[in-house]
């Protein structure tokens, strides 16, 4: 039904309306003394934390009660988890904007829950927290500061990657009271402390501690604004002053007249204080003054509020959540948007539209007539009508609201309804996860800035797997996280045998997109479910996930035959590595053996730096011939001849049992290899000062000598070592030519024959610049075609030799070109020829 005046819970507080809505009746039974409890709220309507005030005595006692617990409840009063508490007296309490909930021990040890059932890590504050102990602890979305009875201040600024850090030396005295500066709203981009000692107020920062010398301490409540501008401040006295975060700019002040100083101080929003008593709250409001920042005391409005019960205040950064044990309750200021069309004798467009939709309902002409007179501002009356309706927490006035922006839409020939679907669809899911059996009763503007991913994550934590679907369908998000949780969590929780697990994930999760099966895998392995989760990663369908969970496994074959199917070499070699490290040598080669791209993988990677593992795996691998070959290689590589000859001894060894003809062959060129360093050596030791053949080819010590002038030396290893008569040859002769030893070669063109041709040392001898002595072997070329015989007698610059040449062959045509290419005496030489082979007339 609807309510009959939207203004009902309306209270005007300075120059703002503020509004009380009652969210959830009978939030805690009767066995919740909330009274009892300490209690502390996640941001964005979250869960709640319970936990019983030490201080306060217990009313009844039995083995249930005495038991110390944390425990967690959605915000309409339903049980999610309890937390079993037995590490000492808890100084923090608080969350993070990610639903994690904080519990800092006395002795410093903080654990830090996730998911909201159990699971946690934990670290240690350290800087003398053990020591000295935890006092109390101040929470913002992303770390804490504690506070050690010898007044040090420890940080933590990450909870992902935790490293408490001290801040600036505290001064000696009675800390009163304490707040923090989150590090988005200080100008040093790091956590700000207010501490009030004695009578004043110090800024404590990483490096300093600042006096902002005040004289009205001790201040009994300090509290920062959610946006960082402004502090509030308590004084013994009674007195609530706001000023400006840099302490320059007192804005206003107001007196609560409280012989008792309030139980808690909270920021309602940033411009309004709740002072907070057992069973009454003051809603200290501004007067203008606090948006204006203006620097003058001016006692501001407020307004009470009485209980029949303890009331604890949860700040949020657009309220504040009243909680009791009878309700649950959003105080909060009014929006712009909706005082425009809700207060008294509002004559808005967006007002006028409203009440167009009840005279339209009423099939009164009025309706139009509305109409016709904003017709100017129409679409802005509208686009006020859907937002309006989206600071609505109840569904009546939602609806009322939008039916208005529909029906001013309709009239409009152009409207954008962008926004106006896009409301529809918040609304939905705000109405979905507001319901009592879900908990989560956030403001648009908290929706907005959770955004929605982080609020199918937290439907998912509480495990509502099907509302979280249904809205990322809804929504258009990607649903695979949620299947993969839903699908961990069976694993964790399920009494089925592993195979039945295994084929009920599969079937439910049968054609979803982007399902990560090796998450699933690791849940099953974490719950030390080895045999499940091997079945699931077979289900995995990138190498790449499968492979790391199954090393961690210890299923080594099936990683590395795994990561062999992927086909991907950066992946086999990692698993590779791995083995190398894990596995005895032999086992390890045992289990490469019959897979050869892995075998493959490291002979290839052996070869860039690593020769020993490289004969290790040859000779695992029973291949003497290629073992054999990076011996010889190394053996090249050494300096010393005993060391090369060590080296070659042992290629011979590896080669020495086979009868294979390929491998027999081998082990002659090993044993010739050694006999040549022995002869080299021989060779430094009688004919240079230094080592100049050692190491060298048979090919290059052959020419070594030659060119040094020993050529008896030369042909005796050429006779020792069988070396091919052609080779010889072709060595001495490019050894003479380098030296330049026209007469040798001159005396070896006397020879009849040559077993390479004349035809080479032609063309050495010419590449040198020796014309002449190249022409000498001219003739010798009886196997070329003249033609050739006549360019080689040109490119020596011996014209009428190459036209005697064409004589011979009675070649006129080739004549007829020479005499082009003569000059001087040969031309008439060349004629003379020409006229010799043609026809007398």
């Amino acid at each position: 039904m609807a309510p009959s005046n939207p203004l009902a819970n309306w209270e005007r507080v300075g120059d703002r309306f503020y509004r009380k809505v009652r969210v959830y009746d009978a939030v805690f039974g009767e066995e919740v003394e909330l009274e009892n409890y300490i209690v502390a709220g996640a941001p964005y309507g979250g869960a709640i934390a319970l936990y019983r005030d030490e201080s306060r005595p217990y009313r009844y006692l039995d083995a249930q009660t005495t038991k110390s617990s944390v425990d967690i409840y959605s915000s309409s009063g339903k049980l999610i988890n309890q937390i079993n508490w037995e590490y000492g007296a808890i100084r923090g309490l608080g969350w993070s904007d990610k639903e994690e909930l904080l519990i800092v021990s006395e002795d410093g040890t903080v654990r830090r829950y996730f998911g909201l059932h159990g699971d946690f890590t934990s670290f240690s504050l350290g800087n003398g927290a053990e020591e000295y102990g935890v006092r109390a602890c101040r929470f913002w979305t992303s770390g804490f500061v504690a506070l050690l009875s010898n007044n040090q201040l420890v940080a933590v600024s990450n909870y992902d990657e935790p490293r408490p850090k001290q801040l600036a030396p505290c001064p000696e005295g009675e800390v009163s009271s304490w707040s923090l500066i989150p590090p988005a709203y200080t100008l040093s981009r790091s956590v700000e402390v207010l501490l009030a000692v004695d009578k004043t107020v110090y800024l404590v920062d990483p490096t300093d501690a600042e006096d902002k010398v005040l004289q009205d301490g001790p201040f009994k409540h300090i509290v920062v604004s959610p946006t960082g501008r402004f502090v509030a401040l308590f004084t013994g006295e009674g007195k609530v002053w706001v000023v400006s975060s840099d302490f320059q700019n007192k804005v206003s002040e107001y007196n609560s007249k409280a012989r008792t100083p309030p139980r808690s101080v909270d920021w309602c929003g940033d411009d309004a204080v709740i002072l907070a008593w057992e069973d009454e709250i003051h809603l200290v409001g501004p007067n203008g003054a606090a948006c204006r920042q203006v620097a003058q005391k001016i006692d501001l409005s407020f307004a009470p509020y009485y209980y029949d019960g303890r009331i604890h205040v949860v700040p949020e950064f657009d309220g504040v959540r009243l909680i009791t044990n009878d309700s649950y309750e959003f105080l909060h200021s009014v929006a712009d948007v909706t005082e425009e069309i809700f207060r008294l004798g509002s004559t808005s467009p967006a007002s006028v539209l409203l009440d167009s939709v009840d005279q339209l309902e009423k099939k009164s002409p009025r309706a139009d007539e509305n109409i016709q007179r904003i017709r100017s501002s129409l679409p802005e009356a509208v686009d006020t009508c859907v937002k309006a309706a989206g600071h609505e927490l109840d569904i009546y006035w939602q609806k009322r609201l939008l039916k208005a922006a529909s029906f001013g839409k309709s009239v409009l020939e152009l409207y954008n309804s962008d926004e106006f679907v896009e409301m529809t669809e918040k609304l939905r899911v705000l109405k979905a996860v507001r319901d009592y059996q879900i908990g989560l009763p956030m403001s648009y503007d908290q929706y907005m800035r959770l955004t929605p991913e982080r609020l199918i994550e937290r439907l998912v934590n509480r495990h509502e797997y099907m509302l979280a679907i249904r809205i990322s369908e809804y929504l258009r998000i990607a649903a695979d996280k949620i299947y993969v949780h839903w699908a961990s969590q069976k694993v964790k929780v399920s009494t089925a045998d592993d195979d039945a697990v295994c084929k009920l994930i599969v079937q439910r999760l049968d054609g979803k997109p982007g399902i990560s099966f090796e998450l699933i895998a690791q849940a099953a392995y974490d719950e030390g479910r080895t045999h499940l989760a091997t079945h699931l990663l077979n289900h995995e369908p990138r190498g790449g996930k499968q492979v790391p969970l199954l090393l961690n496994m210890e299923e080594d074959e099936l990683a590395l035959d795994k990561a062999i199917a992927s086909g991907d070499d950066d992946l086999v070699y990692y698993v590779l590595l791995h083995l190398k490290g894990k596995l005895p040598l032999a086992s390890f080669f045992r289990m490469i053996n019959n897979r050869p791209m892995a075998s493959a993988l490291i002979e290839s990677s052996a070869r860039e730096g690593d020769m020993e593992l490289l004969k290790d795996l040859y000779y695992q691998d029973d291949r003497p011939i290629d073992g054999s070959n990076v011996l010889f290689s190394e053996a090249l590589n050494e300096d010393e001849l005993q060391r090369k000859t060590e080296k070659l001894q042992l290629a011979s060894r590896l080669l020495a049992d086979s009868k294979d003809a390929t491998v027999v062959l081998q082990q002659k060129l090993v044993l010739e290899a050694s006999q040549l360093l022995k002869v080299q050596d021989a060779l430094d030791k009688d004919l240079a000062d230094r080592s100049e053949f050692l190491g060298l080819s048979l090919n290059e010590t052959v020419f070594r000598l030659v060119r040094a002038g020993y050529g008896k030396r030369a042909q005796k290893i050429q006779s020792e070592f069988k070396m091919p008569e052609k080779t010889y040859w072709w060595l001495r002769l490019r050894a003479l030519v380098a030296k330049r030893d026209w007469g040798e070669l001159e005396e070896i063109g006397k020879n009849k024959k040559s077993p390479i041709g004349w035809e080479p040392f032609y063309n050495e001898i010419l590449g040198a610049g020796n014309t002449k002595l190249a022409s000498i072997f001219v003739p010798k070329c009886t196997n070329l075609p003249v033609a050739d015989r006549v360019e080689m007698w040109v490119k020596c610059g011996m014209i009428v030799k190459a036209g005697e040449e064409a004589v011979k062959a009675k070649d006129v045509n080739t004549l007829e070109l020479l005499r082009a290419r003569a000059s001087g005496p040969a031309v008439a030489e060349i004629d003379r020829l020409i006229n010799h082979l043609r026809p007398r007339g």
